[in-house]
């Protein structure tokens, strides 16, 4: 049995990692479906009715077998992805997936459970699961003590001895400790796609063996789907009708700007598709000044185009870190859905975001009385490290050689196995 299983349950990808008694080592947990072989998977669920399985039951895949089986059905197939948003949402209680209700801790064990499958005798008997969480979940009001108690309800089903919980930066911060070789005060910065978290870690080294101490966190909910919003807030949502009007009892009114920002969330589409506000969307369209731009709204939706969506906004995202101008391209909209973007235009967008990204760095360097001069070293991990205004906000307060980056995809869930072969694991749980 090992002694400890590292579960990076994240908004994008999912990686868990397992550490042997010593820490000698640690190895990702590899999944076989019929997508092939990996050892991240995509946080993403996909149901489908097969009357093999039986009246009632559904066949699920996860991953990119699960993105996978929603290309291959269209109008056929329930497609969820980044879930964990839903975690410490107060508002979320639950949803229908062809005619089931699925709480958060139904889908959460449904795509552990496909995990455990696509691992087959790979997946680890392990004493403690260690699973990350960011210092603040993501959402609008988010209740962190409710996303633990779906945590474990989800959990506890798979029979761990032990479940204990470890902030996603101090992970992170384990795993680049590793190859330290004197002391050092590390600032890790992470990257989700919902949350950026901060941990201020001091590292020390005696007869070959790292202590560590924390100093400090700090977080907020804002990442890369925030900025995947913000493009498609300006690229997209004038295009079916954000700022359009319509009428009702002789008076003209606008579009209720709360049916864009659900469209935003290209991740929440699916959920969308089932709500009241959906329901009240459609009866707009008959009132609606434009009724064109509206009936494309309901187009996409029924489609779900969100994934088709995610892709446009990634490849543009991505282009823009590497060049000034890039093209995004999203076909369902025809003639409109291909527009130039210019790298300055996208930092004025997330210029607000930005701020608050750069202020929980503030609050964690304030309320530990810690100067920028006193950091030796500053880790930033996941793909938002990568946009050149993020990168900013470190290089003009650190020098570049104080700065790492590494271990996008693995970092977290290879940091929280060797917390978990710790006999001081309780200093670091939360």
């Amino acid at each position: 049995m090992a002694e400890a299983l590292g579960l990076d349950f994240g908004t994008t990808n999912t990686v868990l990692a397992v550490a042997d008694d010593a820490a000698a080592a640690t190895a990702s947990v590899a999944f076989t479906s019929s997508a092939g072989t990996a050892d991240t998977m995509r946080t993403a669920l996909s149901f489908m009715k097969d009357k093999a399985l039986g009246a009632r039951a559904l066949k699920v895949e996860a991953g990119q077998a699960a993105i996978r089986a929603f290309i291959d059905n269209p109008g056929e197939c329930r497609f969820l992805q980044s879930i964990k948003t839903f975690a410490a949402s107060p508002l979320f209680q639950g949803t229908l997936v062809h005619a089931r209700r699925f709480q958060f801790e139904d889908l959460m064990e449904v795509f552990l459970r496909r995990l455990e499958a696509y691992a087959g005798d790979g997946w680890p008997q392990a004493k403690r699961l260690v699973v990350g969480r960011p210092v603040h979940f993501a959402g609008a009001s988010p209740d962190p003590a409710l996303a633990i108690t779906r945590y474990n309800e989800a959990l506890t089903r798979f029979g761990f001895p032990e479940i204990h919980y470890v902030y996603e930066p101090v992970a992170a911060a384990f795993y680049f400790a590793r190859h330290l070789k004197q002391d050092a005060t590390v600032l890790v910065a992470d990257f989700g796609g919902g949350t950026t978290d901060y941990s201020l870690i001091r590292f020390e080294t005696s007869a070959g063996r790292v202590t560590a101490r924390p100093v400090g966190h700090s977080g907020v909910g804002i990442a890369g789907d925030q900025f995947d919003a913000r493009i498609i807030d300006h690229l997209v949502a004038p295009e079916i009708g954000k700022g359009s009007r319509f009428s009702s009892f002789g008076k003209v009114l606008d579009v209720p700007s709360n049916y864009y920002t659900s469209f935003s969330r290209w991740n929440q589409l699916s959920v969308f598709k089932t709500s009241r506000e959906y329901a009240d969307l459609k009866g707009l369209v008959r009132q609606a000044l434009e009724p064109e731009k509206l009936e494309l709204f309901i187009d996409l939706v029924e489609h779900d185009e969100g994934y088709p969506l995610y892709q446009a906004v990634s490849a543009a995202k991505m282009a823009l870190s590497s060049s000034e101008e890039a093209e995004f391209r999203f076909a369902p909209l025809g003639a409109a859905g291909r527009k130039t973007v210019r790298r300055a235009d996208f930092e004025t967008w997330i210029a607000d975001d930005l701020a608050r990204i750069e202020g929980a760095l503030d609050d964690v360097l304030t309320s530990t009385g810690t100067a920028a001069s006193d950091i030796d070293k500053v880790f930033l991990t996941g793909g938002t490290s990568f946009v050149p205004a993020v990168r900013r906000i470190f290089t003009e307060r650190f020098d570049a050689s104080r700065i790492e980056t590494g271990g996008e995809l693995v970092s977290i869930a290879h940091g929280l196995s060797l917390i978990g072969e710790r006999d001081d694991i309780a200093q670091w749980a939360v």
